[in-house]
């Protein structure tokens, strides 16, 4: 577990190395849940990286190199990017997702809001995301996260984002949901 503050700390510098490259991004994770709840820790933070000409992995890495308060960290057989944040002891790992593998395939302003200084995924894209990583691999703080979201910000999640299979399937499994499920169907006359 991280202080929030550390990984928005990390996450802006990312995020200010990866504008001034040109590269659109956005961050994703609990740390997101974290920030709209104002609590205090949070475990997990990745960035979401549009391709463009290149691979979003060689954009992130033509982008940091040279900058002493980033480390790249490759995995090339498991691909996986990761990027380390050394300005704050002990360092900050952020892992790199390529958009459209994870999150949504564009990165523009129907996509991505921006929470202080730093980009973040929409309500209805981080919820999208985690509705998908909860199907994968079924992750307790996935669901969490879904929980959370839904049950706080429902009215500003677009139904049409969302794997609605996948969702009946996760409020029947966690009824906490199911009240903010129904009303978001409801919103949208089914």
């Amino acid at each position: 577990m991280h202080e929030v503050s550390r990984l928005l700390q990390a996450a802006a510098a990312l995020s200010q190395v990866l504008r001034d490259a040109g590269v659109p991004h956005a961050f994703y994770g609990n740390v997101l849940t974290a920030v709209l709840a104002n609590a205090p820790l949070a475990d997990e933070i990745s960035c979401v990286v549009e391709g463009g000409t290149a691979h979003p992995f060689r954009r992130v890495r033509q982008a940091c190199a040279g900058n002493e308060d980033f480390a790249i960290v490759t995995s090339p057989w498991s691909n996986r990017l990761h990027v380390k944040y050394q300005r704050l002891i002990p360092a900050i790992d952020i892992e790199i997702l390529v958009a459209g593998e994870e999150g949504p395939r564009r990165l523009d302003n129907t996509t991505v809001m921006t929470v202080g200084t730093v980009p973040f995924l929409t309500i209805t894209e981080f919820v999208r995301a985690k509705v998908k990583a909860w199907t994968l691999r079924g992750r307790e703080q996935d669901a969490r996260d879904i929980v959370y979201a839904m049950t706080r910000y429902w009215n500003r999640v677009d139904l049409n984002r969302v794997p609605e299979q996948e969702m009946n399937d996760f409020a029947a499994r966690f009824p906490a949901v199911a009240p903010s499920w129904q009303q978001l169907k409801r919103k949208y006359g089914m």
